[in-house]
């Protein structure tokens, strides 16, 4: 069953995957939320781990930074392994005036600047969206617990340090909420493959307004987004 990527066998991974981009936040999530998790995963130091949340299977792995890395994993999950959901959970920074630090979105729709989509051959432009029914349990559950949670679109970008000083603001003024560098790729794969994805990410930077949060701070902030990704997961 293992592939050049992932290590675990048939039937280790949950039908839920959650997936934040840091090893280290997979194995933190783990340790900190999942009963009798076990590492399924730990090839290139990829951790994967399953337990249990609220009595339910869940999976945690991480995702690697970008497009690439994303694609390779959940492409893998989704075709060989049999995953039916991924959630990814992470960072990104603002581009909306309306947002700030902490905060928390999540992409029903992503623009891109990345050439993922030539590979499916289309007569046009692909737009990638999340899937409604995960969007939908997952803006539930932030307003059964009182957070707010801002949706819209993201930008997946294959620069994090881009030439065009203000490529920034160009995809601000169309709306854009918030810039990361994964989810149009997780949202090509789960529409190539018939599964179902969803994004959701806290804002760890504001490039518009100079503000940035710590690595700390940044550790700390994400317990709120884990928890309402967890609490979805456990009632899909």
């Amino acid at each position: 069953m293992a592939t050049p990527h992932i290590e675990a066998a048939a039937g280790d991974f949950a039908k839920t995957v959650l997936m934040p981009g840091d090893p280290l936040r997979s194995k933190f999530i783990a340790e900190s939320f999942l009963t009798g998790a076990r590492l399924i995963n730990n090839v290139r130091g990829i951790q994967g781990y399953t337990g249990e949340y609220k009595g339910q299977p869940v999976s945690v792995m991480a995702s690697g930074m970008g497009m690439p890395s994303i694609g390779i994993y959940s492409y893998e999950l989704f075709k060989l392994y049999n995953v039916d959901n991924i959630i990814r959970i992470g960072s990104a920074g603002a581009l909306s005036d309306k947002l700030d630090l902490f905060d928390i979105v999540a992409g029903a729709g992503t623009c891109t600047n990345s050439n993922y989509q030539k590979q499916y051959n289309l007569p046009g432009t692909y737009a990638p969206i999340a899937d409604y029914g995960l969007l939908s349990a997952f803006v539930g559950e932030c307003e059964r617990q009182g957070e707010r949670v801002y949706v819209g679109n993201l930008l997946s970008s294959d620069t994090f340090y881009d030439a065009r000083e203000d490529a920034n603001e160009r995809w601000r003024k169309m709306g854009v909420l918030a810039v990361e560098m994964e989810a149009a790729a997780l949202y090509m794969n789960a529409a190539y493959l018939n599964k179902r994805a969803l994004a959701v990410c806290t804002i760890s930077d504001c490039p518009m307004k100079g503000t940035e949060t710590t690595s700390a701070e940044r550790e700390r902030s994400f317990v709120k987004m884990i928890e309402l990704a967890l609490d979805t997961a456990a009632k899909l």
